[in-house]
């Protein structure tokens, strides 16, 4: 196997551990990222809570001051009632009166239902805001240990990171560039093993003249199938033959 081969595999081989931290670090981050969003979800639902309760106050308000005017129209009502001289006036103002009297009774209800509503969603929001604390202290706590296992994680892969500097700064210009144009669209498999005559790649069988080729030459050999670079492990030779 040449040298720009093994550099090659190496790289490979680099590349693949590195693109392996994210998911791990994704992972660590999971049950943590799990507890903020059950804590946002309940901070929305106080936050729309909250709007309720202002939009009822609202209704609230606009019914006592109903309520203040139907007040006062009763007491014009009866005001009337000792100056009437005829009796259609009297059954108007009877009429008039008893139509008030229901209009103020179910403002009073309306009220009384606003008041109730809005001690419910209080209610809530406050069973809402306990949950939040809990959460906070269970977000504090984990993100102690998140982040130490963030921090080790992230020097891993700078360590693994200095590798690939140091390697690529050994190898042929031309060959990365070869390497990385296969690499954008095979990820982390632009190199790979033959194994039983086939591309662990692609995992087409490849013809005896090309799987000699990778066995016996120095040149960097791609599979005729799917372009990617294929070799072959000098101890699984036997093997293959």
């Amino acid at each position: 196997m040449n040298k720009h081969l093994r550099q090659l595999i190496d790289l490979s081989k680099i590349d693949k551990e590195i693109d392996s931290f994210e998911p791990k670090m994704e992972e660590i981050k999971k049950d943590l990222n799990s507890i903020i969003t059950d804590r946002d979800t309940f901070l929305k639902e106080i936050e729309n809570l909250n709007e309720n309760i202002v939009d009822l106050k609202n209704k609230k308000r606009k019914n006592e001051t109903h309520l203040a005017e139907l007040s006062s129209k009763l007491e014009d009502i009866a005001k009337k009632n000792s100056q009437v001289k005829t009796e259609k006036e009297a059954k108007a103002l009877n009429l008039e009166d008893e139509i008030t009297k229901e209009q103020l009774s179910f403002a009073n209800d309306e009220i009384d239902r606003f008041d109730k509503t809005i001690e419910n969603q209080k209610s809530k929001t406050k069973e809402l805001q306990t949950n939040v604390n809990e959460l906070e202290k269970s977000i504090k706590a984990k993100e102690v240990n998140v982040n130490k296992n963030l921090k080790e994680t992230q020097e891993q892969r700078e360590k693994i990171s200095t590798q690939k500097s140091k390697l690529i700064s050994e190898m042929d210009q031309k060959i990365i560039t070869f390497y990385e144009k296969i690499r954008r669209w095979a990820g982390n498999t632009a190199v790979v093993e033959v194994n039983k005559q086939a591309c662990y790649g692609c995992f087409m069988k490849i013809s005896d003249r090309i799987h000699s080729e990778v066995i016996k030459t120095e040149d960097i050999i791609t599979c005729p199938h799917c372009g990617r670079i294929i070799y072959i492990d000098p101890k699984s030779v036997e093997q293959e033959v």
